[in-house]
């Protein structure tokens, strides 16, 4: 099984891409979240040219934050960097874009966002749309050697939803999985590989990802302790975020397992006072995946972040991994959070065990 990290990004991210690349991890992802950390492609640049094996992948790219000749340029240029070893992870967006107010995009506006950003990566003519108006584009110099297309630049999405599983198995893409939870977490595994067979592939050519936050604890400490709330808190805070988007914009909610949780109640209760009221959600996605605000620290239990992280004993990550592992995830993927890096240790630690 491989193990990745994924990173609020920052410009030295490089640092903690080339540590977990002497620790054995196989994977590093980049978050693309304009509003909430730095640029993903300048964080890879840096770590392409400062790691020598490990793949790095954009975890994820949202299509409507970048029009697809710059994805496709930013992609082969680091595949220049990095020959063979970048990822292009994509999803139609939460963070990024519920953080500037906005829902996810249409998954077929997805689909022909990627069509593009292969189709030009392969050398061809792809018609595009801008300010209104169709326009056929594709790279005029790839003779000058600038950047690299040649070498294969894998393809993952972020993937939840029927709809988008079916789309990942029609592209024959990999799979990126955002779990809380062992028993949710081979449900969905389940489904994706259901619908990976209905289009005719080999089961054993499904790359199937589990992004997962988590503290591995010491024996007797709790699941709300100070080191446990800075590194699994901020999930456990993001099922609040989910929940206040929902409420405040009066969306279905997405959270069935958590709909009747005190902590959930309260907090949407708390995001209706959030300023000013023409965008809550600038408050409301604050730290968002990297620290626990103050004001919603009371609702961040103990409870709520064993139920939406991987935060227990060794042993007992040990075992929900390779519940994981059997029911068909290739790779767990630990996201660190900003001041928090030395637990990359524990998890490389566990990660020996998967060797």
């Amino acid at each position: 099984m491989d193990f990745g990290i994924a990173l609020p990004t920052a410009a030295d991210s490089w640092k903690q891409a080339k540590r977990a690349e002497e620790l054995g991890f196989t994977h590093a992802w980049f978050y693309d979240t304009q509003m909430l950390s730095a640029d993903c492609f300048v964080a890879m640049g840096a770590a392409a040219v400062n790691t020598k094996r490990i793949r790095l992948g954009t975890g994820v790219l949202v299509p409507s934050n970048r029009i697809a000749p710059v994805a496709a340029n930013a992609l082969a240029t680091l595949n220049s960097l990095a020959p063979g070893r970048i990822d292009f992870g994509v999803g139609t967006g939460f963070t990024a874009r519920r953080a500037m107010g906005f829902g996810a995009i249409k998954i077929k506006d997805m689909e022909a966002y990627i069509h593009q950003v292969y189709g030009l990566l392969a050398g061809k003519t792809v018609d595009f749309e801008m300010e209104g108006q169709s326009r056929k584009i594709r790279f005029l110099n790839p003779e000058l050697d600038l950047f690299n297309t040649g070498d294969p630049i894998a393809l993952h999405l972020s993937a939840f939803g029927p709809r988008t599983r079916a789309l990942t198995a029609r592209l024959k893409a990999g799979w990126i999985d955002f779990v809380g939870n062992v028993e949710a977490g081979v449900r969905e595994v389940v489904a994706m590989r259901e619908d990976w067979g209905k289009a005719g592939h080999a089961m054993g050519d499904l790359q199937a990802t589990a992004f997962a936050l988590g503290c591995v604890l010491q024996d007797g400490e709790p699941a709300d302790s100070e080191r446990a709330m800075a590194q699994a808190g901020p999930r456990a805070a993001v099922m609040l975020h989910r929940a206040a988007d929902e409420a405040l914009l009066n969306m279905k909610p997405t959270q069935a397992l958590l709909a009747q949780r005190p902590e959930l109640e309260g907090y949407v209760a708390l995001a209706r006072t959030y300023e000013p009221k023409d965008a809550p959600y600038l408050e409301n996605h604050r730290g968002h995946l990297m620290f626990v605000k103050p004001a919603e620290k009371k609702f961040v239990t103990a409870d709520l972040i064993r139920a939406t992280s991987f935060t227990a004993t060794e042993g007992e990550i040990k075992q929900r991994i390779e519940a994981l592992r059997g029911a068909g995830y290739t790779q767990f993927t630990i996201q660190l959070v900003p001041g928090q890096e030395a637990a990359l240790a524990d998890w490389a630690h566990i990660r020996k065990a998967f060797a």
